[in-house]
């Protein structure tokens, strides 16, 4: 693995390099997916290239096995980027989390600066104890729905008289 990464561009090996632990513990969520970006772009360009070059050597090769063989730089490459495409994963996800969490607190913060009867702690019976409000139905003036019950009453009037004949 390392011999590999040896050979890469200045470029690709700056990229991997951008994804180890101490360089990706000061970036933040939005610098975190742009980083996840590149390498994702850098890791699909070259199991692209493997996939390619793959089957177009199975061709002249007449065997699977003899076209993966040579072509293992690319596959190696591949491998390369797809670790470190798990590691920035791995730090987004954990960023995501922190952020969803403090977001959460930030919530629940403003709804009891809004309702401060709520109660501290968040230790509930999990129903909603309030008085609510009287609900009305407006949907019951609509032209639409005056005709949807006649027509639903006029049905089960005609099935009940047919009942009755019998």
């Amino acid at each position: 693995m390392s011999k590999i990464v040896n050979s890469l561009s200045e470029d690709e090996y700056t990229l991997i390099r951008e994804t180890k632990k101490s360089q990706t513990e000061g970036l933040d969520e939005d610098e975190l997916i742009d980083l996840h970006t590149r390498i994702r772009r850098a890791r699909n360009k070259y199991v692209k290239l493997y996939r390619r070059a793959g089957a177009g050597k199975v061709e002249s090769k007449k065997s699977r096995a003899k076209g993966k063989s040579a072509n293992e730089r690319n596959a190696a490459k591949a491998e390369v980027f797809e670790d470190a495409l798990a590691r920035v994963s791995r730090r987004l996800a954990a960023e995501a989390r922190k952020s969803a969490e403090s977001l959460k607190q930030e919530r629940l913060a403003r709804a009891r600066k809004i309702n401060p009867s709520a109660p501290g702690d968040l230790e509930t019976d999990g129903k909603v104890h309030t008085e609510g409000r009287a609900r009305v139905d407006s949907a019951r003036d609509s032209p639409g729905r005056k005709k949807f019950e006649a027509s639903s009453i006029a049905a089960g009037a005609r099935r009940q008289t047919k009942k009755d004949k019998r």
